[in-house]
This record gives C-alpha cells, structure tokens and sequence, in this order.
C-alpha cells in the first residue's frame, strides 16, 4: 500500500498551525518596523561617536585615581548627545540598574524632600532602596524623604489621580519604564512617558521628573530624555551595553541632576573627576554602545517569538506578539512552580554558559520571594543575554528577557515550550 501524500498547500497549512511557524510569522509580521528602529538607532549611535572624534586613544584603561581620564570623559559625551541630554555619568563603579537609579535618588533627594512613584510600585529591589513597604537602613524613608505611590490604571499611568497626588511641593516623580515583576501592567511608551511629564510640569514645572530606562533603551527612535524626562539612569549590563560591557550603569539628564548624582557615586566635592578605568573595560563599554542598538534588535525579536509561541500553545503572554514592543521583557503566565522551574531549566540548558546547571528557586537580595532563575551568560546577570527568572509566587510569571543573536533565542524558546507543553485549561 503506498503512503498517502499530503499535498503542499495542505503541508503549509499544517504547518502554520504549529507553535514555531507562529512565532516566525510573528516576527515577519514586525520585521519592517524592527529594522527601521534599529537602522534609525545605529545612526544616531554612530553621529555620536563622530561628533565626538572617538579615537582609540579613548579606549585606553586608567589607574589609581582616575584622574584626567579622558576616554571616561568622552565616553560621557557620547552618551549625552545620544540620549540628547546636558550630561552624562557612565562608570564601571555601579554594581547594578538598582545602584545607578539609587545614586541618582539618593543624590538628588534630601530629608523633608517628596517622592511620588506614579507608575505604581517599583520592582522589587527598588522598594528596599525607597524602603516601602519594606522598612530599610539607609533607605530613602530612613534618611526622612516622605514617599508617595500612584497605582496604575490598569496599564496605563493614572494621569487624574497623578493630578490629585502631585502637588508644588513635591520634589520629585518616580517613572518605571518596563513591567518589572509584574504581569498586569505594561512596559511604558515614549509618548506615554511623556504624556505623564507633561501633567507633572503642569503641577510645578521644577518638579524633577526621573525615568528608570532599565530594558527599554533603543526599543523606539526616543529616549524617554527626549520626551520631558530631566533624570534618567539604567544597566550596562542590560540593552546600552550590547552584551559587550561586562558591569556598570549610566545616569544621563540635565548637568546640576547629574553632578549632585556624582556626589553620591564618590564624594562631595569629587564627583565625576574621578574613577578609574580597569582593564579593557572602556572598549567593552565603546564597542557594546555601538553594537547596542543591533543586539536590542535580535532580543526584540525573540521576545516576540516567544509571545508568539506560547500564545499558540494557550498560555497567557503580556505582551501579545502583534503589540509594538517598548521593552525587551516576555512575560508567560505558567500557572505552576514545577513549569516556572521547567521553563527556567530548558533556558539554562540552552545557554553557552553553564548549560549543565538547573536553576532552583533561591533567595536573591531584596527580593520579596523565592526567584527562580537562568543566566547562562558569559557577563553574570546579564539580561541583554538570554535570561528567564520569576519569583515564586503565583500567578507564577516567568519572565524571559534578552537573547545577543535570534538564532540562539529561537532554540531556547523552542525547547522551554517543549518543557513546559500545552497550557491545560
């Protein structure tokens, strides 16, 4: 008896059915857009670093003091003219996003001051450094800064109630960028970052309005810094770096914001003038900045191919795979611990580092609950390489983030879909 053969326009409907032929599709579906974003991107990237005359001479490390540094000085320039602000503050010395955006907090508030977070509550390590709900030495509460939330209106900033909350007064606002741990609200746009900056400079136009741009750089044509933002800080380790950069954070806004966030860094009276360059830590930090726009783009599209993909097998994603992308983050809803853990153990077991190791929940510094995490990266912790964590808890959200090529983020997902099967509802 001979085999019964399909034929080729039954074959591709079959095939569009699967998962991994979805999220092709999806990808496709955005590619267009995607490409102009990075293209537009690379070039301003680019204007800078020839506005700039960036030689090689800058790529050179410093010692002991740092003194007269001048490739960590041009380096600040170049991150200035590409986020369009008066100055730029770009250092090995932050040991993390949180510690960048904290030295910005902490050098610009003092006792008596007004913060008013009005994108809800920030993620998890943030509220130790704000120190609510979570009462924390040295905290921004401890040192006497009154703080202030505003929930979200579902995913969108509650500009009316941003109104009531706001006064002359306060000193300054707090805006979140991405999601965090959060699976209900949304990353936030440019314009929409914007939108708030605008109501808060109709309160009192002094009023310091302070973006955490942690995942979200280079996903649109503007920075948040072009659309009403005075402050701004995030992660080398994350979108800025390229995959390149092996530690640090940038702040970037107008100059007395940055200089008062500089005292912070070091000392009063020190500030940015000093701070060595180890290593080949300044090339890593020039050549990531100018490969960053392109790796944003390779993770964009595996995010999309993972909403994409788990959409396909039932599973609830935030965001949708058609949704424009205004950060790198894929949040999937896995309804279990053992899935969360499966996801995060094909991750990993997909990863050029570290691929034997499974990943089990564990406590991790101010975070609120056990995390489950993979990062088999080559820069530990870095979420422009291809990471999943999530806390364990329920609605038990793993949220899967960055990937340096498509290709590698297209396997990885494939297997975690695998591991984790179709949503039974």
């Amino acid at each position: 008896m001979q085999p019964i053969c399909m034929r080729s326009e039954e074959k591709i409907m079959l095939d569009e059915r699967k998962p991994e032929a979805k999220g092709l599709a999806a990808v496709a579906a955005q590619l267009p857009r995607l490409e102009d974003i990075a293209l537009f991107n690379t070039a301003k990237v680019l204007a800078a670093f020839k506005a700039e005359q960036v030689s090689d001479y800058y790529l050179k490390p410093s010692s002991g003091y740092g003194y007269n540094d001048v490739g960590r000085e041009k380096l600040d320039a170049v991150y200035a003219r590409v986020f369009k602000t008066e100055a730029a503050l770009v250092r090995s010395h932050f040991v993390s996003g949180t510690h960048a955006l904290a030295v910005a907090l902490l050098g610009n508030l003092r006792p008596g001051d007004e913060l008013v977070a009005v994108t809800g509550a920030p993620y998890d390590t943030m509220q130790t450094v704000i120190g609510s709900p979570v009462k924390t030495p040295g905290s921004l509460v401890d040192l006497g800064v009154i703080y202030k939330e505003v929930p979200m209106e579902g995913s969108s900033a509650d500009l009316a109630a941003i109104k009531k909350t706001v006064t002359p007064a306060t000193r300054m606002v707090h805006i979140q960028r991405s999601r965090g741990y959060s699976a209900v609200r949304e990353s936030l746009s440019v314009a929409e970052i914007g939108r708030i900056c605008a109501c808060v400079k109709e309160i009192n136009p002094q009023i310091i309005c302070f973006v955490d741009n942690c995942y979200g750089e280079f996903c649109e044509k503007e920075e948040p810094t072009e659309a009403g933002a005075d402050l701004m800080a995030g992660s080398l380790i994350k979108n800025p770096g390229g995959g390149l950069a092996p530690c640090g954070g940038y702040i970037v806004g107008r100059a007395d914001l940055v200089e008062q966030a500089s005292y912070r860094l070091t000392a009063p009276g020190l500030g940015a003038e000093m701070g060595a360059t180890l290593g080949d830590t300044a090339r890593a930090f020039y050549q990531g900045l100018f490969l960053a726009p392109h790796v944003v783009l390779q993770a964009v599209k595996t995010a999309i191919f993972a909403a994409a993909v788990f959409e396909a097998l039932g599973y609830e994603v935030r965001p949708q795979a058609s949704v424009p992308r205004t950060d790198i983050i894929q949040a999937v809803t896995l309804g279990t611990q053992k899935k969360l853990e499966a996801f995060c153990a094909a991750v990993q077991n997909n990863s050029p580092v570290d691929a034997h190791v499974r990943p089990v929940p564990g406590e991790l510094p101010s975070y609120q609950d056990l995390v489950v995490m993979a990062a088999g990266t080559f820069v530990q912790g870095a979420s422009i390489e291809l990471s999943c964590d999530g806390p364990c808890r329920p609605p038990y959200n793993a949220f899967f983030q960055g990937g340096l090529t498509f290709e590698h983020g297209r396997l990885a997902i494939m297997a975690a879909a695998e591991e984790a099967g179709p949503c039974a509802k």
